[in-house]
Protein backbone atom coordinates (compact mmCIF):
# COMPACT_ATOMS: atom_id res chain seq x y z
CA UNK A 1 0.00 0.00 0.00
CA UNK A 2 2.84 2.37 0.87
CA UNK A 3 4.55 1.47 -2.42
CA UNK A 4 1.45 2.45 -4.41
CA UNK A 5 1.00 5.62 -2.37
CA UNK A 6 4.59 6.71 -3.04
CA UNK A 7 4.19 6.26 -6.77
CA UNK A 8 0.81 7.99 -6.83
CA UNK A 9 2.36 10.96 -5.02
CA UNK A 10 4.66 11.31 -8.03
CA UNK A 11 2.27 10.34 -10.83
CA UNK A 12 -0.70 12.53 -9.82
CA UNK A 13 1.19 15.86 -9.63
CA UNK A 14 2.90 15.02 -12.91
CA UNK A 15 -0.50 14.31 -14.47
CA UNK A 16 -1.71 17.71 -13.27
CA UNK A 17 1.22 19.40 -15.02
CA UNK A 18 0.65 17.40 -18.21
CA UNK A 19 -3.07 18.22 -18.17
CA UNK A 20 -2.16 21.88 -17.72
CA UNK A 21 0.18 21.68 -20.73
CA UNK A 22 -2.51 19.98 -22.83
CA UNK A 23 -5.13 22.49 -21.71
CA UNK A 24 -2.77 25.26 -22.80
CA UNK A 25 -2.24 23.61 -26.20
CA UNK A 26 -5.99 23.20 -26.70
CA UNK A 27 -6.62 26.77 -25.60
CA UNK A 28 -4.01 28.09 -28.02
CA UNK A 29 -5.51 26.11 -30.92
CA UNK A 30 -9.02 27.28 -30.05
CA UNK A 31 -8.05 30.93 -29.57
CA UNK A 32 -6.14 30.94 -32.85
CA UNK A 33 -9.33 29.88 -34.61
CA UNK A 34 -11.33 32.45 -32.64
CA UNK A 35 -8.80 35.16 -33.44
CA UNK A 36 -9.04 34.20 -37.11
CA UNK A 37 -12.82 34.66 -37.01
CA UNK A 38 -12.44 38.00 -35.23
CA UNK A 39 -9.88 39.13 -37.80
CA UNK A 40 -12.09 38.09 -40.71
CA UNK A 41 -15.08 39.88 -39.18
CA UNK A 42 -13.27 43.13 -38.43
CA UNK A 43 -12.82 45.93 -40.96
CA UNK A 44 -11.64 49.54 -40.82
CA UNK A 45 -13.39 52.22 -42.83
CA UNK A 46 -11.26 54.41 -45.09
CA UNK A 47 -12.64 57.52 -46.78
CA UNK A 48 -10.61 58.80 -49.72
CA UNK A 49 -10.91 61.65 -52.20
CA UNK A 50 -10.07 59.45 -55.17
CA UNK A 51 -10.18 55.72 -55.96
CA UNK A 52 -7.41 53.86 -54.19
CA UNK A 53 -5.89 50.44 -54.86
CA UNK A 54 -5.03 47.68 -52.41
CA UNK A 55 -1.36 47.70 -53.39
CA UNK A 56 -1.13 51.37 -52.47
CA UNK A 57 -2.73 50.75 -49.07
CA UNK A 58 -0.33 47.86 -48.42
CA UNK A 59 2.59 50.16 -49.08
CA UNK A 60 1.27 52.43 -46.35
CA UNK A 61 0.96 49.51 -43.89
CA UNK A 62 1.78 45.80 -44.48
CA UNK A 63 -0.98 44.55 -42.11
CA UNK A 64 -3.63 45.45 -44.70
CA UNK A 65 -4.73 42.39 -46.67
CA UNK A 66 -7.90 43.45 -48.46
CA UNK A 67 -9.80 46.55 -49.52
CA UNK A 68 -13.44 46.30 -50.56
CA UNK A 69 -15.06 49.37 -52.03
CA UNK A 70 -18.40 50.37 -50.55
CA UNK A 71 -20.66 51.34 -53.44
CA UNK A 72 -21.65 54.97 -53.14
CA UNK A 73 -24.92 54.28 -54.93
CA UNK A 74 -26.02 51.94 -52.15
CA UNK A 75 -25.26 54.60 -49.53
CA UNK A 76 -27.34 57.19 -51.38
CA UNK A 77 -30.14 54.69 -51.89
CA UNK A 78 -30.33 54.02 -48.14
CA UNK A 79 -30.26 57.64 -46.96
CA UNK A 80 -31.87 59.35 -49.93
CA UNK A 81 -35.20 57.63 -50.45
CA UNK A 82 -37.60 59.73 -52.52
CA UNK A 83 -34.89 61.65 -54.36
CA UNK A 84 -35.02 61.91 -58.11
CA UNK A 85 -32.48 60.03 -60.20
CA UNK A 86 -30.75 63.26 -61.24
CA UNK A 87 -30.38 64.40 -57.64
CA UNK A 88 -29.10 60.97 -56.63
CA UNK A 89 -26.44 61.09 -59.35
CA UNK A 90 -25.33 64.53 -58.18
CA UNK A 91 -25.02 63.30 -54.60
CA UNK A 92 -23.10 60.21 -55.71
CA UNK A 93 -20.62 62.30 -57.70
CA UNK A 94 -20.11 64.60 -54.72
CA UNK A 95 -19.43 61.78 -52.28
CA UNK A 96 -15.89 60.56 -51.49
CA UNK A 97 -14.86 56.92 -51.92
CA UNK A 98 -15.41 54.43 -49.09
CA UNK A 99 -13.40 51.24 -48.47
CA UNK A 100 -13.67 48.43 -45.94
CA UNK A 101 -10.11 47.49 -44.99
CA UNK A 102 -9.24 44.00 -43.71
CA UNK A 103 -6.17 43.10 -41.65
CA UNK A 104 -3.92 40.04 -41.47
CA UNK A 105 -4.17 39.45 -37.70
CA UNK A 106 -6.03 40.31 -34.51
CA UNK A 107 -3.87 43.25 -33.51
CA UNK A 108 -3.33 45.23 -30.34
CA UNK A 109 -5.25 48.50 -30.16
CA UNK A 110 -1.97 50.44 -30.31
CA UNK A 111 -1.19 48.74 -33.61
CA UNK A 112 -4.60 49.81 -34.93
CA UNK A 113 -3.76 53.41 -34.11
CA UNK A 114 -0.45 53.04 -35.93
CA UNK A 115 -2.27 51.76 -39.01
CA UNK A 116 -4.63 54.71 -38.79
CA UNK A 117 -1.73 57.16 -38.58
CA UNK A 118 0.04 55.49 -41.50
CA UNK A 119 -3.06 55.77 -43.66
CA UNK A 120 -3.77 59.36 -42.68
CA UNK A 121 -0.31 60.39 -43.89
CA UNK A 122 -1.63 59.95 -47.43
CA UNK A 123 -3.10 63.23 -48.63
CA UNK A 124 -5.66 61.36 -50.68
CA UNK A 125 -7.21 59.79 -47.56
CA UNK A 126 -9.67 62.05 -45.75
CA UNK A 127 -10.57 59.89 -42.77
CA UNK A 128 -9.94 56.51 -41.16
CA UNK A 129 -12.41 54.96 -38.74
CA UNK A 130 -11.11 52.05 -36.62
CA UNK A 131 -14.25 51.62 -34.46
CA UNK A 132 -11.77 51.61 -31.60
CA UNK A 133 -14.16 51.58 -28.62
CA UNK A 134 -15.86 48.32 -29.62
CA UNK A 135 -12.61 46.71 -30.74
CA UNK A 136 -10.78 47.83 -27.60
CA UNK A 137 -13.42 46.30 -25.28
CA UNK A 138 -13.36 42.96 -27.10
CA UNK A 139 -9.56 42.88 -27.26
CA UNK A 140 -9.10 43.68 -23.56
CA UNK A 141 -11.62 41.04 -22.49
CA UNK A 142 -10.06 38.43 -24.76
CA UNK A 143 -6.53 39.28 -23.55
CA UNK A 144 -7.64 39.19 -19.91
CA UNK A 145 -9.10 35.70 -20.27
CA UNK A 146 -5.88 34.45 -21.90
CA UNK A 147 -3.71 36.07 -19.21
CA UNK A 148 -5.74 34.66 -16.29
CA UNK A 149 -5.71 31.17 -17.78
CA UNK A 150 -1.94 31.22 -18.35
CA UNK A 151 -1.28 32.48 -14.81
CA UNK A 152 -3.53 29.75 -13.37
CA UNK A 153 -1.77 27.01 -15.35
CA UNK A 154 1.64 28.41 -14.35
CA UNK A 155 0.96 28.44 -10.59
CA UNK A 156 -0.78 25.06 -10.74
CA UNK A 157 2.30 23.62 -12.46
CA UNK A 158 4.67 25.21 -9.92
CA UNK A 159 2.76 23.68 -6.99
CA UNK A 160 2.67 20.27 -8.70
CA UNK A 161 6.40 20.51 -9.45
CA UNK A 162 7.14 21.11 -5.76
CA UNK A 163 5.12 17.99 -4.89
CA UNK A 164 7.12 15.99 -7.44
CA UNK A 165 10.41 17.22 -6.00
CA UNK A 166 9.16 16.43 -2.49
CA UNK A 167 8.39 12.85 -3.48
CA UNK A 168 11.74 12.59 -5.23
CA UNK A 169 13.42 13.68 -1.98
CA UNK A 170 11.62 10.86 -0.15
CA UNK A 171 13.07 8.41 -2.66
CA UNK A 172 16.45 10.09 -2.23
CA UNK A 173 16.44 9.48 1.53
CA UNK A 174 15.43 5.87 0.92
CA UNK A 175 18.61 5.40 -1.16
CA UNK A 176 20.68 8.04 0.64
CA UNK A 177 23.35 5.73 2.03
CA UNK A 178 23.87 4.00 -1.30
CA UNK A 179 24.16 7.32 -3.17
CA UNK A 180 26.64 8.73 -0.65
CA UNK A 181 28.86 5.67 -0.93
CA UNK A 182 28.82 5.92 -4.72
CA UNK A 183 29.71 9.60 -4.45
CA UNK A 184 32.65 8.87 -2.15
CA UNK A 185 34.02 6.46 -4.75
CA UNK A 186 33.70 9.13 -7.41
CA UNK A 187 30.66 7.87 -9.28
CA UNK A 188 29.24 10.47 -11.70
CA UNK A 189 26.01 12.18 -10.79
CA UNK A 190 23.79 10.36 -13.31
CA UNK A 191 25.12 6.98 -12.15
CA UNK A 192 24.37 7.86 -8.51
CA UNK A 193 20.90 9.00 -9.54
CA UNK A 194 20.29 5.96 -11.75
CA UNK A 195 17.80 4.36 -9.38
CA UNK A 196 15.88 7.61 -8.96
CA UNK A 197 15.85 8.22 -12.68
CA UNK A 198 14.58 4.71 -13.48
CA UNK A 199 11.72 4.93 -10.99
CA UNK A 200 10.79 8.47 -12.03
CA UNK A 201 10.97 7.62 -15.74
CA UNK A 202 8.66 4.64 -15.25
CA UNK A 203 6.15 6.80 -13.41
CA UNK A 204 6.47 9.49 -16.09
CA UNK A 205 5.57 6.94 -18.77
CA UNK A 206 2.53 5.83 -16.78
CA UNK A 207 1.48 9.45 -16.15
CA UNK A 208 1.73 10.25 -19.86
CA UNK A 209 -0.28 7.16 -20.81
CA UNK A 210 -2.95 7.92 -18.21
CA UNK A 211 -3.30 11.50 -19.44
CA UNK A 212 -3.36 10.34 -23.06
CA UNK A 213 -6.12 7.83 -22.27
CA UNK A 214 -8.15 10.51 -20.48
CA UNK A 215 -7.81 12.95 -23.38
CA UNK A 216 -8.66 10.22 -25.91
CA UNK A 217 -11.83 9.40 -23.98
CA UNK A 218 -12.81 13.07 -23.69
CA UNK A 219 -12.34 13.70 -27.42
CA UNK A 220 -13.92 10.59 -28.92
CA UNK A 221 -16.52 9.57 -26.32
CA UNK A 222 -17.45 12.40 -23.96
CA UNK A 223 -17.25 15.46 -26.26
CA UNK A 224 -19.64 14.16 -28.98
CA UNK A 225 -22.26 13.39 -26.33
CA UNK A 226 -21.65 16.33 -24.01
CA UNK A 227 -24.44 18.47 -25.45
CA UNK A 228 -22.19 21.55 -25.09
CA UNK A 229 -22.08 23.34 -28.44
CA UNK A 230 -18.68 24.94 -27.92
CA UNK A 231 -17.05 21.60 -27.12
CA UNK A 232 -18.88 19.67 -29.83
CA UNK A 233 -17.97 22.22 -32.53
CA UNK A 234 -14.32 22.28 -31.44
CA UNK A 235 -13.95 18.53 -30.83
CA UNK A 236 -11.09 18.18 -33.32
CA UNK A 237 -8.99 20.70 -31.39
CA UNK A 238 -9.29 18.91 -28.05
CA UNK A 239 -6.49 16.43 -28.59
CA UNK A 240 -3.98 15.89 -31.39
CA UNK A 241 -1.72 12.88 -31.93
CA UNK A 242 1.42 15.02 -31.77
CA UNK A 243 0.38 16.17 -28.30
CA UNK A 244 1.51 12.81 -26.90
CA UNK A 245 5.07 13.54 -28.03
CA UNK A 246 4.90 16.97 -26.41
CA UNK A 247 3.52 15.53 -23.15
CA UNK A 248 6.12 12.76 -22.96
CA UNK A 249 8.95 15.18 -23.73
CA UNK A 250 7.64 17.52 -21.03
CA UNK A 251 7.42 14.71 -18.47
CA UNK A 252 10.96 13.62 -19.37
CA UNK A 253 12.28 17.16 -18.86
CA UNK A 254 10.47 17.40 -15.51
CA UNK A 255 11.97 14.08 -14.39
CA UNK A 256 15.50 15.11 -15.36
CA UNK A 257 15.16 18.46 -13.58
CA UNK A 258 13.71 16.83 -10.45
CA UNK A 259 16.44 14.17 -10.33
CA UNK A 260 19.14 16.77 -10.88
CA UNK A 261 17.69 18.91 -8.10
CA UNK A 262 17.54 16.19 -5.46
CA UNK A 263 20.96 14.78 -6.34
CA UNK A 264 22.48 18.26 -6.18
CA UNK A 265 20.87 18.81 -2.80
CA UNK A 266 22.26 15.47 -1.68
CA UNK A 267 25.74 16.68 -2.61
CA UNK A 268 25.24 19.80 -0.53
CA UNK A 269 24.11 17.66 2.40
CA UNK A 270 27.30 15.59 2.20
CA UNK A 271 29.45 18.72 2.14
Amino acid sequence: MKFIKNHLMFILPLMVILLGIEFYLVFERTTQTYEKHLTEGYTMLVVSKKPIKLTHLQKLNPHITKAKEVKRESIVKKVGEGLSSSNSKEIVSALPYFYDIGLDAYLHTQELEKIKLDLEKDNNIKRVETFGSTYNSSYKLFSLVKFILKIFIFFMSIVSLFLIVKQMEIWKYTHKERMQIMEIFGAPMMLRAGVLFRVALTDAIFATLFVGAMLYYVKFYWAPQSGIDVIMHNKERLFATEDMAILFTSSLVIVILAVYWVVSSNKRDVE
